[in-house]
């Protein structure tokens, strides 16, 4: 599965919980897409599972395919796979430069990324699923500190900046201090549920 493209408010409707990374924007309504007025159904136990899984890929903007990679390499590791998925998540580079408040959302970061608008440890890079590491610097081009979104986001960021990070708004850069725990993402999330649905799939 591909990653999303379509309207954004609808997908946050219909998971019922604003997610940062996808949209600024908060929904006018108080009710999923659809007919107007229609009583929500109970969600079953994969319903649940589903849609827990579905606001970590339309938040991330992951597809599929990654994030069964990414499920498998949490599982492999040590610690909780559920802490662990979540920590991989946050440390991609997109979501770096959206934390850091470089970018509204994670899919304008995705964009600043791709267009090389900014620098990893000193060195030009245009892949967003990069993961950094405790240590690695990540700042603005010259010409990408001048982009009024760039420069709008700088002085109101979408979201408080989380403590992992070390900003200068000024310079434009951040810096990783250590790596981001299950707790440090900004939106609601039960991601065991995320663990289970994988569970029996992969």
């Amino acid at each position: 599965m591909a990653r999303y493209t379509g309207p954004r408010l609808k997908v946050v409707r219909a998971l019922g919980v604003e997610l940062p990374g996808l949209t600024r924007k908060t929904p006018n309504r108080d009710y999923g897409p659809g007919q107007h007025g229609a009583k929500p159904k109970r969600k079953s136990g994969f319903g649940v599972q589903l849609m827990e899984k579905q606001k970590l890929r339309y938040n991330y903007g992951v597809s599929e395919r990654q994030m069964q990679r990414l499920f498998r390499e949490a599982k492999n590791d040590k610690g909780q796979t559920g802490n662990k998925l979540l920590e991989l998540l946050e440390r991609r580079l997109d979501n770096v430069v959206f934390r850091a408040g470089f970018a509204p959302t994670a899919v304008a970061a995705r964009q600043l990324v791709s267009h090389r608008h900014l620098r990893l440890n000193g060195r030009p890079v245009s892949i967003a699923s990069i993961r950094v590491k405790p240590g690695d610097t990540i700042a603005l081009s010259d010409k990408g500190r001048q982009i009024p979104m760039v420069v709008e986001t700088l002085a109101e960021p979408a979201l408080t900046r989380p403590e992992w990070l070390a900003v200068d708004a000024a310079k434009g850069s951040a810096t990783v201090t250590r790596l981001p725990e299950a707790n440090e993402v900004p939106f609601p999330i039960e991601v065991q549920h995320v663990v289970e649905y994988y569970a029996v799939r992969l």
